[in-house]
């Protein structure tokens, strides 16, 4: 399995986790499209650490399921968490005006799992199959 762990403490940081996760879904077979999908969450999970906990880490798993390829990104942090889950989860909530927030990462993989806790921080896990 491969794995790559990124840590978020610059915008240097975004760039880098973007770069390794195209890498890995073209390393997996998924087409252009699916890469520019996996990149954009990427880019979005690890700019909301950026500007909301300051630091955290994004991993990216090469993963295998019942015969199935797949990529699963862990986006951690331990920063204040999100106060307002179910107003962040909105298709029209945006806090900064950019991207596609928490809705669109949700929209474009194929799993999404979130726990956050106040002052304790934010995990959001997400996974993409390769058809």
């Amino acid at each position: 399995m491969n794995t790559s762990v990124v840590n978020i403490l610059t915008e240097w940081d975004i760039v880098a986790a973007r770069q390794i996760s195209r890498s890995l879904a073209k390393l997996i077979g998924f087409n252009a499209v699916d890469q520019a999908r996996i990149t954009t969450v990427v880019s979005e999970l690890a700019r909301n650490i950026y500007l909301y906990a300051e630091q955290g880490n994004v991993t990216v798993n090469v993963i295998n399921k019942n015969n199935r390829d797949g990529i699963q990104i862990i986006a951690e942090d331990r920063g204040p968490g999100i106060q307002n889950l179910q107003g962040v989860l909105k298709e029209d909530y945006s806090s900064y005006g950019l991207g596609a927030g928490l809705p669109g990462v949700k929209r474009l993989m194929d799993e999404f799992e979130i726990e956050t806790e106040a002052n304790q921080g934010t995990k959001i896990v997400v996974v993409k199959w390769l058809s």
